[in-house]
């Protein structure tokens, strides 16, 4: 599980713990996420894990399992073989255990997905309960109310060009804005790419410096955010941000930002392909920096008309 993916299982996640208030709920993922986990209120605990990796044996035996791994067979094993009372989980025909569950739909969007199957097992969520509180760390003033740039991402067929997350940058830069350059520590040399293709100072540039809750912070205290189809733009919408998101492989209709927010912009020029795949997909190779500068204009103006009705919206005070 990354950061994606514990974005988009928060409202899940967060009806799971509504529905059993007594209980303790682990994350079986990652201890990287600990940090974040538990700024979401979705859970009490990180238990170190790897993907489909045995699970611990002090979680022998727990009241509930809920694979939100991926469609199984695999991950339904894993947490079968720790013999929980009750799994829930997608159907899967190699899995006897799993019949009577919900069936696995292939074109749906990852947020609704898991809340479909927690709805199947009697579980109200609500698919819009994907805030995050502002994490309790300290931001430089020279990054708040800067646009934050992220270029990385996991795969190859995911990565805009860096010279045209450059040329944003430049036009960015020149109507007034500050930049920041964000991405993990093995995304920091695109970072310093970018940067240094539009004669940016180093000091910018932020990737590989901050843990993940610095992250969030950082996008937390943004003007807005420009990305590519990855973890930072669950970020963005966890954190309510004008944002751009350059969507390649896959339709934004499967991980995209949610519609009801318009302030969350996707681009995608309808073409798919494979999001692992070694070369930067075709599709997102017709997305020009033009594109991305005047979808970034739309989500700003989308914010701002969002607050003016919610302003009118409140009651008078006398």
């Amino acid at each position: 599980m990354g950061l994606g993916d514990l974005l988009t299982a928060l409202p899940a996640a967060r009806g799971l713990k509504r529905a059993f208030p007594q209980h303790r709920i682990l994350l079986a993922a990652s201890a990287a996420l600990s940090d974040l986990a538990s700024l979401s209120g979705a859970f009490d605990d990180v238990v170190d894990t790897q993907p489909h990796e045995p699970l611990a044996a002090w979680l022998q035996g727990a009241d509930i399992a809920v694979d939100m791994h991926g469609r199984g067979p695999r991950s339904h094993r894993v947490l079968l073989d720790a013999r929980p009372h009750r799994l829930m989980a997608f159907r899967s025909e190699a899995v006897p255990e799993s019949a009577g569950q919900p069936p696995w739909e292939q074109d749906e969007h990852e947020v609704r997905r898991w809340c479909r199957l927690l709805a199947g097992n009697g579980i109200s969520c609500d698919p819009q309960d994907l805030d995050l509180p502002v994490p309790p760390v300290a931001v430089p003033a020279t990054l708040r109310g800067a646009v934050v740039i992220h270029g990385g991402a996991k795969d190859p067929a995911r990565r805009w060009p860096p010279e045209r997350f450059a040329e944003v940058a430049v036009a960015l830069r020149d109507r007034g804005e500050r930049i920041v350059i964000s991405g993990g520590a093995d995304e920091a040399t695109v970072a310093f790419e970018i940067a240094a293709e539009a004669g940016l100072d180093k000091d910018c540039v932020v990737a590989g410096r901050t843990t993940l809750l610095e992250l969030a912070a950082t996008v937390a205290a943004a003007a807005c955010v420009i990305c590519g189809d990855t973890g930072v733009a669950h970020l963005a919408t966890a954190y309510r941000k004008p944002s751009v998101v350059l969507c390649g492989p896959i339709s934004p209709s499967l991980w995209g930002p949610p519609p009801q927010r318009p302030w969350n912009r996707a681009l995608w020029k309808g073409r798919s392909g494979d999001p692992h795949g070694h070369e930067v997909d075709a599709g997102l190779l017709q997305i020009r920096p033009d594109d991305v500068l005047s979808a970034l204009e739309e989500a700003r103006a989308a914010l701002q008309r969002n607050e003016a009705a919610l302003s009118e919206a409140q009651p008078a005070h006398v």
